[in-house]
């Protein structure tokens, strides 16, 4: 590895421009030249012990050969450790290291490969001079070991820093250190990660039973919003991009002035494509309200949160994806004078209105693959054209909805509950062709109609639109190459991108760090 030409201090400097402010304690542990362990236990107050996750004589690859100026293919000793505290058995620090075995006398080398020893101690124990010289320090989003070790959510941002032990000129040891950005800081946060949703379908757009809206969907896992909050004195919201901090900023303001809360600082760390037809919005400004009342202890529900910010007015699937997951129905709206609502209308124009009330929630089979296929075409309808279109297609005929009602409850729920795949997928294909949800396919790009027939013919059990698009879903329970090459081939003119993903069996993760 070569060592970066900026000093410790100034590579700090430059991270912490990056990923946000750093913790004194933080920045010593990224730039000390001396031992890690014993900085711990000062800042923990608490001994730390050393668990030896993996270690094994593995051949030096040309990037480790290089790193520590041996020969490709030498035996190094490969070394991942976990510094703990002792009283507690809480997760510190992430280590993983190389060492020469030809530069080691045989006690060094019995202590560092049969023994949780730290590796400070053993220099120590074998009274042997060296020094520290660090060669980078950076960020990196949170692995699947990571997220094992520290109970993190996917891609929260870790710190690490690369060094080397330096014995006589040369490296002994070649080492790289990994904690959390949310660990070992000075202030209260709250890291959120949201599911995104499928929306199968509205049901009742007649009125004519006194209830309107409805709807049927699943909670993801991915694609997801990742959020940190801390307390400071003025609302400020930052992100990915400036559409996806604005909403968020709104969002947080609205909680703030309706529960009377001070201020917060709000990081989207990762987030997707909104106007989709994942629920990106919704989850993005009820994660943003969810963090302003974590921070403040408001024991408000997320139902609360989602009609302070106005969403929800509509389906309830996307508030109902943040709190619960799983495969969701909800009951719609009382309409008519009175009543919930009066008109035919998106949740965009339907401030005040309580997210509708979930009816029936399942678990979706986890085993069943969902494939996502996002086209490069213009985001589905929202805003102005979003209510045009509920004005000119509203009411719908009694017949279809009544047809679509059978197919929910008669075909769809059944299948589920008994994982039937196929009796599932065939209610879903004909969801497609019929109430709303026929509206929001004829509507479609054509690019979205040739997905939607491409991933059937290549074997997904079904495939249909989400919400008012773009994006296309299909399920299987197979491998699911051919239906991927298939929407694949289907994006060609346009571009894309395809996501495999799972739903999610619960809602929005919370956590206080």
């Amino acid at each position: 590895m070569v060592q970066s030409s900026l000093s410790p201090a100034e590579e700090i400097l430059k991270l912490e421009s990056i990923v946000g402010r750093l913790s004194p304690v933080q920045k010593m542990l990224l730039g000390t030249d001396g031992s890690v362990t014993s900085l711990l236990e000062v800042v923990t107050g608490s001994p730390v012990e050393i668990e030896t996750l993996l270690q094994r004589v593995v051949p030096a690859d040309e990037a480790v050969a290089k790193e520590l100026q041996v020969n490709p293919g030498e035996e190094v000793n490969f070394r991942i450790v976990l510094l703990k505290k002792a009283n507690s058995r809480e997760a510190l620090v992430y280590a993983v290291s190389h060492t020469p075995l030809k530069r080691l006398d045989a006690s060094f080398k019995d202590d560092l490969t049969k023994a949780d020893i730290p590796i400070g101690v053993i220099l120590k124990k074998h009274r042997i001079e060296s020094r520290r010289d660090i060669t980078s320090t950076a960020f990196l989003p949170a692995g699947q070991e990571h997220c094992r070790t520290f109970g993190v959510f996917a891609r929260e941002i870790m710190l690490t820093r690369s060094y080397q032990i330096i014995r006589h000129g040369r490296p002994l040891i070649a080492i790289r250190e990994t904690f959390p950005y949310n660990s070992f800081r000075d202030d209260r946060r709250v890291v959120i990660q949201t599911p995104s949703r499928l929306h199968l379908t509205l049901t009742d757009l007649t009125g004519s039973s006194g209830r309107v809206d409805g709807g049927v969907g699943i909670s993801l896992d991915e694609p997801n919003i990742l959020l940190e909050a801390e307390r400071c004195e003025d609302l400020v919201a930052v992100g990915v991009n400036e559409e996806n901090a604005n909403r968020a900023l709104a969002a947080a303001r609205a909680v703030q002035k309706h529960l009377g809360l001070g201020g917060a600082h709000l990081q989207i760390r990762s987030g997707y494509r909104m106007h989709a037809g994942l629920g990106g919005g919704t989850q993005l400004g009820i994660a943003a309200g969810k963090a302003l009342c974590e921070l403040y202890h408001q024991p408000i529900s997320v139902r609360e949160i989602a009609r302070i910010i106005h969403r929800g007015g509509t389906s309830g699937i996307g508030t109902a994806a943040f709190e619960m997951g799983g495969f969701l129905i909800d009951g719609g709206h009382s309409y008519g004078p009175g009543k919930d609502k009066m008109s035919f209308s998106p949740s965009s124009a339907c401030g005040g209105v309580r997210p509708a009330s979930v009816t029936m929630r399942h678990d979706f089979p986890r085993d069943w693959k969902i494939i996502l296929a996002l086209p490069e075409i213009a985001a589905g309808a929202h805003g102005k054209r979003e209510v045009d279109i509920f004005r000119e297609y509203c009411p719908l005929p009694a017949a279809e909805v009544h047809e679509l009602c059978y197919q929910i409850l008669v075909r769809m729920v059944p299948s589920l509950v008994e994982e039937n795949l196929d009796e599932f997928g065939a209610a879903v294909n004909r969801v497609q062709e019929i109430g709303f949800k026929k509206i929001e396919v004829m509507l479609q790009h054509p690019v979205v109609h040739q997905l939607m027939a491409q991933m059937r013919d290549a074997g997904a059990a079904c495939a249909g639109l989400s919400s008012f698009g773009p994006a296309v879903y299909a399920i299987t329970d197979t491998q699911g190459r051919d239906i991927e090459a298939a929407a694949s081939e289907a994006m060609r003119d346009v571009g894309g991108e395809i996501l495999i993903t799972s739903a999610r069996n619960e809602g929005a993760r919370v956590r206080m760090a």
